[in-house]
């Protein structure tokens, strides 16, 4: 890092989930350390997506809210200072960060990790978010998920292709920075009665999704289609495994969303709320256990039936995601009840 300007002191390790880990990062600079299950669920982070199109390679099942929701939902329930910039042109774009890191703070960042130097998978995905602390002449140094490296650098040029990138889930150069309203410990004390709100709604959102894609009739949607998806894909032995390795192991969708909202529903028993909100946590954590569990054998039966050739793998996954739209729906709509519970007594 020879002449780099970079902020240290920061948390560099990554977590599980891309937009958290930034979040962790943009949150623990002003003092604030929540953990990565906390900041989740106060995001509202849990959902369902089965998105296909003619423009896509391969079907998408996401296993969150769509990029960026998640900050807007935190910064929203804890009164958050969330600063946004977007741009059409790289020049002002990186104009904006820079000024921000010579400022002594780190900027989020929404781009395309397929253009990312260091990253694992070649996929496009334009809804990846990092976190950026400092840069040099040549090198942009960012914190990502664990499994990508966490303290990881990419070059300037490919940072910049990254963030201008076009299409799905794209956005134009986004950048953000975070400050807190009040002392990190004011905010920290202010977690609890948040909880509550955060789990209604999320499981709202889930129980009443507007289009047959989203939520739990998008699980349902997806049971319908998995079946089917050997004369979907142009390659059943290379394009299966890769949709089971993108939803178990690169966080787009499979058990890593569910684990996560499992562990952020588990800490919240923790925080002193009435019994008959807490029973209701309990029913919902233990429904996310079980559902992860489940997502996991999904994505082992469609990796299945690319590397074996066999269909029925495919028509027994269809067979767990209807199980799993039960599972989650009872799971949601004992977690919609807490909204109507009193958080005192």
């Amino acid at each position: 890092m020879t002449d780099a300007t970079v902020i240290h002191g920061l948390p560099t390790g990554g977590g599980l989930h891309c937009e958290t880990t930034a979040l962790g990062v943009l949150l623990a600079h002003d003092g604030l350390q929540l953990s990565e299950p906390m900041l989740f669920g106060l995001g509202g982070g849990l959902s369902f997506i089965y998105w296909d199109s003619k423009q896509q390679e391969l079907p998408f099942l996401g296993g969150r809210v769509k990029p960026f929701e998640l900050t807007e939902n935190l910064a929203a329930r804890l009164g958050l200072r969330l600063r946004v910039s977007e741009t059409a042109s790289e020049r002002k774009a990186w104009a904006q960060v820079r000024e921000a890191i010579d400022g002594g703070t780190p900027v989020g960042l929404q781009l395309d990790s397929h253009d990312l130097e260091y990253f694992g998978s070649r996929t496009h995905f334009a809804g990846h978010v990092v976190a950026m602390y400092g840069y040099d002449a040549d090198r942009a140094y960012l914190v990502d998920t664990a499994q990508q490296g966490g303290d990881v650098s990419t070059s300037l040029e490919s940072l910049a292709t990254a963030r201008s990138a076009r299409g799905p889930m794209s956005a134009r150069n986004r950048s953000f920075t975070i400050g807190l309203p009040a002392s990190a410990e004011a905010v920290r004390e202010s977690v609890p009665s948040a909880v509550a709100p955060a789990i209604a709604r999320c499981a709202e959102a889930f129980l009443t999704p507007p289009i047959a894609n989203i939520g739990n009739r998008g699980i349902l949607t997806a049971a319908k289609r998995v079946p089917g998806w050997f004369e979907r894909v142009a390659d059943p032995a290379r394009d299966l495994p890769t949709i089971a390795m993108l939803m178990e192991r690169a966080g787009t969708g499979g058990a890593l969303f569910r684990n996560l909202y499992r562990d952020f529903l588990a800490e919240c028993l923790q925080l002193g709320l009435p019994d008959t909100v807490t029973r209701r946590i309990a029913e919902g954590r233990d429904g996310f256990a079980e559902a992860a569990t489940l997502w996991t054998r999904v994505a082992g039966l469609i990796e299945s039936a690319g590397t074996s050739g066999d269909r029925e793998p495919l028509a027994e996954a269809g067979r767990h995601l209807k199980e799993i739209a039960a599972v989650e729906t009872a799971a949601m709509s004992e977690l919609r009840a807490v909204g109507s519970e009193p958080l005192v007594g």
